[in-house]
């Protein structure tokens, strides 16, 4: 059975003063012995930071690789997908919030270490696995030693992050990882304050540093919420921003909101809304952005920013016509299409499955 109240915890310094300081995230809790972070899972103890939820889990589920989204990393493929609890934002809008703010170790009921969720991984024909449901940075060293476990057997490792991390810690963190997912969820450092309580300048830099200084494969991911981030103005900003900074070959997913959590009050998006912050990012010169959360086959699909051709039909997250090459070009007029590609796409599909793992 794994030690999962005191797995020695990386990141953080003493104090002169013998409070415990997390070096981990941009909040920089300092903390009495005893005390848990804002993400509550970091906890200081003996004078030390210690990981409570190292080797659980709120559940394991095989899933597509589109749903986390990523579109240009194996498409089609199986991904096997966890997370444990806790969060180090506090978004009001939060669509997972009974795991990522779950106080309750009921929550975590799955145990599994890192070999086992490797050999399951190979077992379950998994391409990939996925830290997800809430940020796996707050449970990094869990995600660090599995990923490490999962490249040994030749499966690749994604993270699903808010990329809410300080400079010194992202190294090692992203260092394991072969494609992430950054939720970029607003344009405005007043939306990140007051919808999130954190700051929107970290983000921008996990950005650059990743697609700059890594080898990662990099989507991004923002939640449309009416009223409140979707304006045409801001979304012009943060594509025009994305285009100057990061270049226009990283994806972008615009996902719809449903009311959640906090934010009951908030109406739907509506599907005319993604429509046209596709549009907007588009014009602006972004080569690939998709629609989410939303049945719209067209936002969902890639075409060739050269020729226009239909390169991955997507419904929902079922594959139809696959027009790229075996080194992943256009298969009409050869231009090279930035991602992860098999010679041959993957036949997972849709559905979702479950996973459980024996006691230990």
């Amino acid at each position: 059975m794994l030690d999962v109240a005191a797995y020695p915890g990386r990141w953080y310094h003493l104090q002169e003063d013998g409070r415990v300081h997390c070096d981990l995230c941009p909040r920089d809790c300092v903390l009495k012995e005893g005390q848990r972070g804002h993400c509550f899972v970091r906890q200081a103890v003996g004078g030390r930071m210690v990981l409570t939820t190292y080797g659980r889990s709120s559940g394991f589920c095989v899933d597509p690789v589109e749903k986390k989204p990523l579109n240009h990393f194996y498409p089609g493929t199986a991904v096997l997908s966890f997370g444990t609890a806790g969060c180090n934002l506090a978004c009001r809008f939060c669509q997972n919030w009974d795991i990522s703010k779950s106080r309750e170790w009921d929550t975590l009921a799955a145990q599994a270490s890192p070999a086992a969720i490797a050999d399951k991984a190979v077992a379950l024909g998994c391409r990939s696995i996925a830290f997800t449901y809430n940020d796996p940075v707050i449970f990094a060293e869990y995600a660090i030693d599995t990923a490490a476990a999962c490249h040994a057997l030749g499966i690749k490792t994604i993270a699903v992050t808010a990329g809410y991390i300080t400079e010194q810690a992202r190294a090692e963190f992203f260092a394991a990882m072969d494609a992430a997912n950054v939720d970029l969820k607003g344009f405005t450092e007043d939306f990140y304050r007051k919808l999130t309580h954190s700051h929107l300048q970290p983000i921008l830099d996990t950005l650059r540093y990743l697609v700059h200084e890594t080898r990662v494969w990099v989507e991004i991911t923002t939640l449309l919420i009416p009223g409140h981030n979707d304006s045409d103005a801001e979304i012009r900003a943060e594509c025009e921003w994305l285009a100057a900074h990061l270049g226009p070959d990283v994806p972008l997913h615009f996902t719809a909101f449903h009311p959640d959590y906090k934010m009951l009050d908030t109406p739907h998006t509506p599907p005319a809304t993604l429509t046209r912050a596709r549009d907007i990012a588009l014009d602006v010169g972004l080569h690939y952005v998709y629609t989410g959360n939303v049945h719209d086959p067209a936002g969902g699909s890639t075409y060739c920013p050269s020729c226009h051709a239909l390169l991955i039909e997507r419904d929902w997250y079922q594959l139809g016509a696959y027009n790229l090459t075996r080194d992943g070009h256009c298969g009409r007029c050869g231009a090279p299409i930035p991602g992860h590609f098999d010679v041959h796409p993957g036949n997972w599909g849709p559905h979702r499955q479950p996973v459980s793992f024996a006691a230990r």
